[in-house]
């Protein structure tokens, strides 16, 4: 993605917000941390973010206070919200104020960035920020037209699902592509017999791939799968 993507995070907790922040950086995301909700609002105001993130108890104004107004600026920017509570109340409060995703803490970081990937697909803000053509060791992809190219030989058709699933494996090149996540982007559902029809297809992009030796589709059990090109791991 050739933009960044921009997040507000909101977040009290000096360690853990500074935590997030490097890890969503580390992970290519343009990241503002706020350490109270009146900082936060006032940064909103004043930034061009594309999601949020926002703790629920925070001194000053909390989460809901925060999101309450950023709806009243912006009524379509993604907003999840953390909070150690898990109480029903608040989920439902939440979702009220216009909350996309919820997480409780203690949460995993891979879990939050899923999430983070999912919110932003359904909302669209990378639509126009998507990578459009991938250079996978001797191939072209381009996802607009949905080939695949082998050096300078002629251009190979994919099936959209085929491009699909390639277009996630390449994002997340030399990375642990998780099995439920890539179900659910593409059929919308994780399962077993879509389940199955993804094994079928990954199957198929590997004949696609083979011409290229340095090129490998692993398995990673209990997790999905890792395009490995020119033999890093």
């Amino acid at each position: 993605m050739e933009k960044k993507v921009s997040i507000l995070l909101a977040e009290d907790d000096v360690n853990l917000g500074s935590l997030l922040k490097q890890y969503l950086e580390a992970k290519g995301y343009s990241t503002d941390l706020f350490n109270d909700g009146e900082k936060a609002t006032v940064g909103f105001r004043s930034g061009n973010y594309d999601i949020c993130i926002l703790d629920i108890m925070m001194p000053k104004k909390d989460g809901f206070a925060v999101a309450t107004e950023i709806r009243e600026i912006n009524t379509t920017i993604p907003i999840i919200f953390l909070t150690a509570k898990n109480m029903k109340e608040d989920v439902l409060t939440g979702f009220k104020i216009g909350a996309d995703d919820y997480i409780t803490k203690p949460f995993n970081m891979e879990e939050l960035l899923l999430r983070i990937e999912a919110v932003l697909r359904r909302s669209g803000a990378w639509e126009n920020e998507t990578v459009t053509s991938y250079k996978i060791g001797k191939y072209s992809f381009n996802t607009i037209n949905q080939t695949l190219q082998f050096q300078d030989g002629e251009p190979e058709k994919l099936t959209t699902k085929e491009s699909e699933l390639l277009r996630l494996l390449c994002a997340n090149s030399n990375k642990v592509l998780e099995r439920n996540y890539a179900l659910k982007q593409i059929w919308d559902d994780d399962n077993y017999f879509n389940a199955r029809s993804m094994d079928v297809y990954i199957t198929k992009l590997r004949k696609k791939l083979q011409e290229d030796s340095t090129i490998e589709i692993l398995n990673i059990h209990g997790k999905g799968y890792k395009l490995i090109v020119g033999g890093e791991e």
